[in-house]
């Protein structure tokens, strides 16, 4: 697949911001936002939200930083180092899911903002408390350039259960009526279809991303990678369609280079970039 540019030596790459929660097993969450940002040739802010005490099984607890905190950390960065894009993984609470908005539209920011609205794991582990859902919906997918929710997270924020290509689209227009420019329905877990297609939506155009379905039990963090991906390529100017079409790319061939590790789901992997000719 191509690549996104590198910047050359102490040359200063574009500069995305990561607003998600920390991972402790390394396969998700910031981590996997960095993993992706840097092997994509981008550096990464972050504005960490919550550690999470998990491993490959499951997560057992997680704990919230103060909405404070997490609204001076992107402020921070942006006076200081300036960011081309933004995206928004785990946020735990409509504290700070109201905070991240504030900070936002105070700071007057222009950037593109991808938001993966996170809210359970691959386990089924709850990651957003229930009464955030509706901060999601009226404060942040408003301000948003592009939301990338899965399947789940779709029934949650729009109560449309996706089973087929009709349905995807209905979710796809109840998605964008929130507020956001564009919404991306992935279909990775779409029971019905053979392979795995992604629909993205303006509010007036359908685009269909199709992909192969990657036979592997070791996915974990692939929607993580794949917003990362989307914000990483629209730092670097892309549109939005053509963000989202690498996105989709960059996520496949990291689920093609996805790796057992512990006893449970391991990570997808953007490491095979190490061994690839970017010349």
């Amino acid at each position: 697949m191509e690549f996104l540019p590198l910047a050359g030596p102490a040359t200063t790459p574009a500069r995305i911001l990561t607003v998600a929660g920390s991972d402790s097993g390394g396969g998700a969450g910031i981590q996997a936002d960095m993993r992706t940002s840097a092997l994509l040739g981008v550096h990464a802010c972050v504005a960490v939200t919550a550690v999470t005490v998990q491993n490959t099984l499951g997560v057992k607890s997680f704990h919230e930083i103060p909405a404070g905190t997490v609204a001076a950390q992107i402020a921070a960065v942006v006076s200081d180092i300036g960011i081309q894009a933004a995206k928004t993984g785990m946020l735990a609470s409509a504290e700070i899911i109201a905070a991240v908005a504030a900070t936002w539209q105070e700071l007057e920011l222009t950037v593109p903002l991808v938001v993966d609205p996170v809210s359970a794991s691959m386990h089924g582990d709850a990651l957003l408390a229930a009464s955030a859902l509706d901060a999601l919906r009226d404060k942040l997918f408003p301000l948003a350039t592009l939301v990338t929710p899965n399947l789940h997270e779709v029934r949650l924020l729009v109560g449309i259960d996706v089973v087929d290509a009709a349905s995807q689209q209905a979710a796809a227009r109840a998605l964008h009526a929130l507020g956001p420019r564009w919404a991306l329905v992935k279909g990775g877990h779409l029971p019905s279809a053979q392979h795995s297609p992604d629909l993205l939506f303006d509010g007036t155009d359908f685009l269909e991303f199709p992909g192969p379905r990657v036979a592997t039990a070791d996915d974990h963090g692939a929607g993580d990678t794949l917003a990362a991906a989307a914000a990483a390529a629209l730092a670097q100017g892309f549109s939005v369609p053509d963000a989202v079409g690498f996105a989709k790319r960059w996520v496949t061939e990291c689920l093609r280079a996805a790796y057992p590790l512990g006893h449970g789901h391991g990570p997808v992997s953007p490491l095979f970039r190490l061994g690839a000719n970017t010349s």
